[in-house]
């Protein structure tokens, strides 16, 4: 079990939960995510509520390999009415900012989010730990190697598992030491990794227990599945759910998805095979 403040709202992990994700950009790479319209947006915020998101995590840019990034200001301009909208219109869910600027950060906790997600751990933005520990938010740490710019470009490791452990390792203990409360750990799949790289994290996730950190996987609708199969991005529903009850079976707390329902589901069943399996012993 896991306890977190989300700006003293307590939030119990007693069981793996969903993310949906909400994209208000229009170059994210699955284009059922790309979300623009106030009313549209609001409208799939609602849609997420009803089908058992505990989460819903925003975010003004894309981070697809070879993305072009957007500035603080416009990120705050696509965001930040969003969240305050959907704030109030469903105050129970928790809402995360999905970014790396400690502006953009700040702007969106001000407005109603209750969780930072950053794709680069703090690394783009020295800024962004002193903000996250003075505001008493979890914060979602990421590996990703090298920048959305390059992260793709020949990616290589000597063991992938080791150097994400003692990658994680580190950014704890700096989160600790700048006083950060509540961590939560992203092995980053399809950040700086091959597909071959992706499924032995998958394969491996157990590995990232020793952490004792809450484990989110992304891995809905990414080219690890849809490459895989020789299929596209809104094809991938199918593959997604199959690598969603891997990973929960191997650990996963928190699935960052597109389609909310499907993981719900997933998560049901998986925990409903695990109270079986625990019944039988």
């Amino acid at each position: 079990m896991f306890t977190f403040n989300c700006k003293g709202k307590l939030f119990v992990l007693t069981q793996p939960v969903v993310m949906g994700v909400i994209n208000v950009t229009e170059d994210s790479f699955y284009a059922g995510s790309r979300l623009t319209d106030p009313q549209i947006v609001l409208t799939k915020a609602g849609q997420m509520v009803q089908e058992g998101a505990a989460i819903i995590d925003l975010g003004g840019q894309s981070t697809k390999p070879g993305s072009t990034r957007l500035s603080a200001k416009t990120e705050i301009e696509r965001v930040v009415p969003l969240i305050r909208m959907i704030h109030e219109t469903f105050p129970e869910i928790l809402l995360s900012i999905d970014t790396y600027y400690a502006t953009v950060a700040a702007a969106a906790v001000e407005a109603g989010a209750c969780l930072v997600n950053d794709i680069s751990a703090g690394n783009f933005d020295k800024d962004m730990l002193p903000f996250v520990a003075s505001a008493r938010v979890p914060f979602i740490c990421m590996h990703m190697k090298g920048t959305p710019e390059t992260m793709q470009q020949d990616p290589q490791y000597k063991d992938v598992i080791t150097e994400l452990l003692d990658f994680f390792s580190e950014k704890i203990y700096q989160c600790r030491e700048a006083g950060i409360q509540d961590i939560i750990i992203d092995p980053g799949f399809g950040f700086g990794k091959t597909i071959a790289h992706n499924f032995e994290i998958l394969q491996r996730l157990t590995a990232f227990q020793i952490l004792e950190k809450a484990i989110l996987v992304g891995v809905s609708r990414k080219s690890t599945i849809y490459k895989t199969l020789g299929i596209t991005a809104m094809e991938a529903l199918n593959g997604t759910t199959v690598l969603h009850t891997i990973a929960l079976l191997q650990g996963a707390h928190i699935l960052r998805v597109h389609d909310v329902k499907e993981a719900v589901e997933a998560i049901k069943l998986t925990e409903a095979l695990k109270k079986s399996t625990r019944k039988e012993k």
